[in-house]
């Protein structure tokens, strides 16, 4: 067992990003339920809304995210074979489970949805005005 390369905390990280997209919106759906008013904190919304808008705008550009590139630019300066050699258990399923092999346009439209969820969610359950 290898240890943890500063590429598997460029993974790490890169895997909080879904994380915090797919579990904000949960939250949000929830908390309107069960009234939490954090749910409605404007500084979340913001930062949940903008996260997930960089991420339908580089796949609408077709670019790649830059965690990804720097993640694959650590292990190749580590020299690291990139692809399919051993690696740490947390590294190979985060991997497995952030990069999935599907054709772009599945990853635009499933963005788009749920950036659209974001957007409905936004118009249902409305952050806290400014004061």
């Amino acid at each position: 067992m290898r240890d943890f390369t500063p590429a598997d905390l460029v993974l790490f990280a890169h895997a909080t990003v879904p994380v915090f997209i797919v579990g904000g919106l949960a939250a949000i759906a929830l908390g309107a339920w069960r009234n939490w008013t954090w749910i409605r904190n404007r500084r979340f919304r913001i930062a949940h809304a903008a996260m997930m808008a960089v991420v339908l705008g580089q796949a609408l550009l077709g670019r790649l995210c830059p965690l990804t590139i720097w993640e694959h630019n650590l292990r190749v300066r580590a020299g690291e074979r990139v692809g399919g050699e051993p690696e740490s258990f947390i590294a190979h399923w985060v991997g497995r489970v952030l990069y999935i092999e599907a054709p772009p346009i599945f990853f635009i439209a499933l963005y788009a949805l749920t950036m659209s969820l974001i957007a409905l969610a936004w118009r249902l359950v409305p952050p806290a005005s400014r004061r």
